[in-house]
């Protein structure tokens, strides 16, 4: 699959469902402010659990439109290294989208979102047949072999995340059942195991 770079608007847009970019072929870039002396817990472990794929941009100095500047300049780097990669900028700023107009004008593939569960691969998931909705589980689990939820609870609280949290219980209990069914999960109790297809 065609690798898909998310750069992400920190001083303007604070995902909270990072998640959703577990499977390989999402690379994070996070842009935070020069001035910017903290972030969340939760940022930074879902960032770690990324690996490699993802990493903060400090951006240097302040100003009008700086960090702006930051995503275009690495856009165009990581463009000219890979012009078959997807860019999903992550920002309620509209002043990007003349930008994009321009990457897609010369055939690099660009959108913008105002959340992460607006970008184009992941949009209309939730709407997704029972089927593809557990392929797609099946595939973001196989994707994350370290950091698997070890109990229901919290393998429900992802898969709802991973959804962008328009799943209903009943949705969500049709997936978990579904992945019980064929054998890709067990559960003992509140507790999880995994077997999945290589």
């Amino acid at each position: 699959m065609k690798t898909n770079y998310v750069l992400i608007d920190y001083e303007n847009v604070q995902p909270k469902n990072l998640a959703l970019l577990a499977e390989e072929h999402f690379r994070v870039k996070v842009f935070v402010g020069a001035n910017q002396a903290k972030i969340p817990i939760e940022l930074a472990a879902a960032m770690q659990s990324l690996g490699a794929r993802a990493d903060y941009v400090r951006i240097s100095g302040s100003g009008s439109n700086a960090l702006d500047f930051h995503i275009a300049y690495y856009i165009g780097r990581l463009a000219a290294a890979e012009p078959k990669a997807f860019f999903h900028i992550i920002s309620r700023d509209t002043g990007f989208d003349p930008l994009i107009a321009h990457l897609k004008e010369k055939g690099i593939f660009a959108s913008r979102s105002a959340t992460l569960d607006g970008i184009p691969i992941l949009k209309g998931l939730a709407e997704a047949t029972r089927d593809e909705q557990v392929d797609a589980v099946v595939e973001k689990l196989k994707g994350m072999p370290k950091n698997r939820p070890l109990r229901d609870s919290t393998l429900r609280k992802m898969i709802a995340s991973w959804f962008g949290n328009k799943l209903d219980a009943p949705g969500l209990d049709r997936i978990v059942n579904e992945l019980v069914k064929r054998g890709f999960i067990a559960m003992n109790g509140a507790k999880v195991s995994y077997s999945l297809p290589a």
